[in-house]
């Protein structure tokens, strides 16, 4: 059972996708597990051939546990500096208005199949359900699909009480309630870590942003509307862009240590539609450009409100963004993720008065927040951060 985030201590296996004697590769999606984040596909890290399936559906396991034993090669299962570290987010993102889907982010979780070499016993293995090519169950009653279709319920996420396992109305209406109490124990157990063990400190930065309002406008001129760009992701790419001078905010800290990243794992913060909050990562945000961002984050947000996020990008995040923007909010302070050191916060853009070559002119100005653990940086540090980005802002072609 893979570990999905700082909170998690257990998950329950929902449904196998494979089954014993069948042949797998790297990256494909063998499970289905239930976590307080919701359903979350776990993909394989090695390629082989399933011997034994050791879980039934429905048994809840603690994180660590042996799900099933994989015959292959071993060489295949990613080394512990590609293994995430335990992260998740303690705000919404709510910036985008997504369009689905995009490409899979690359694996980096740990194995979730492990290959037998303890010589334990062979264990009786469990019939595997496999998922069909149709998404959607055949029994899903008429008043069910009419109600999936006004709450927005994906009803391949739905299970089934009514005869056969047929899609009942209730069912979707069940589906489509908030269920964040789970999820909000497990971000109050989180935020309470990071308060009583991270040595927070906070600092905030106005920017101006006409130079980037002008050049995005015209970029937008001449991109489909699918391609246009929101107006977060140049923010993003300069946060992106200036953490590569400052190594004390984009990394994990354990055992009395930082362990600087050695790419910007782009954490993005994602309120669900109902009730909770997860943050997906972007994978080497570094190396996409602002087309690139603009497609992982349309792509991550809309999996994550759907439920299709895979275990590979839940957790692993070198550095964690949160915007409450469209909420209004002009600052955000928020808490950070352990083991992370670091949270940036975006605000509402405004319009206000600003002082331009000694007159006063309305300009658009956005407020980025910087939360960092003061065990490994300071507020010099965090000040130079918080500098840089305004001045890869003013020259937005250049990012």
């Amino acid at each position: 059972m893979p570990s999905l985030g700082a909170d998690m201590e257990a998950g329950t296996l929902v449904e196998w996708l494979v089954e014993p004697g069948q042949s797998v590769a790297r990256g494909d999606i063998v499970a289905v597990v239930e976590t307080q984040k919701g359903a979350i596909d776990i993909e394989v890290f090695a390629s082989g051939k399933v011997v034994e399936l050791l879980v039934e559906p429905g048994t809840e396991v603690p994180v660590g546990s042996v799900l099933a034993h994989l015959e292959g090669d071993e060489t295949e299962t990613p080394s512990d500096e590609s293994r995430p570290d335990e992260s998740a987010s303690p705000a919404p993102w709510d910036e985008a208005r997504p369009e689905r889907p995009g490409p899979d982010a690359p694996a980096s979780e740990p194995p979730t199949i492990r290959s037998r070499s303890d010589g334990s016993p062979p264990a009786t293995p469990v019939p595997a359900v496999a998922r069909g090519s149709d998404p959607t169950p055949a029994r899903v009653s008429p008043r069910a699909r009419r109600l999936a279709d006004q709450f927005g319920v994906d009803l391949s996420q739905v299970s089934g009480s009514g005869p056969a396992g047929a899609i009942t109305g209730e069912d979707v209406e069940r589906a489509s309630q908030p269920r964040p109490d789970g999820m909000r124990q497990a971000i109050a157990a989180a935020m309470t870590r990071a308060n009583r063990e991270i040595p927070h400190y906070q600092l905030a930065h106005r920017i101006d942003l006409h130079a980037t309002e002008r050049w995005l406008a015209a970029q937008n001129q001449t991109r489909t509307t699918a391609e246009r760009l929101l107006p977060i992701v140049p923010v993003l790419r300069a946060i992106v862009r200036a953490l590569s001078d400052a190594p004390t905010l984009n990394g994990t800290y354990a055992d009395g240590r930082l362990s600087p990243a050695t790419q910007v794992d782009l954490g993005v913060a994602v309120s669900l539609r109902g009730g909770g909050l997860v943050a997906p990562v972007i994978r080497n945000a570094g190396s996409l450009d602002m087309s690139g961002l603009m497609s992982g984050l349309r792509d991550l947000v809309a999996r994550a409100r759907s439920g299709e996020l895979r275990s590979s990008e839940m957790g692993g995040g070198s550095i964690t963004v949160t915007n409450l923007g469209e909420r209004g909010v002009e600052t955000v302070f928020g808490v950070i993720y352990p083991p992370q050191v670091a949270l940036v916060g975006c605000g509402k853009p405004m319009k206000m008065p600003w002082v331009v070559d000694g007159r006063v002119e309305p300009r658009t100005v956005l407020s980025v927040s910087l939360c960092a653990d003061h065990r490994v940086s300071d507020g010099h540090a965090g000040a130079r951060f918080l500098a840089n980005v305004d001045q890869l802002l003013q020259c937005p072609e250049a990012l």
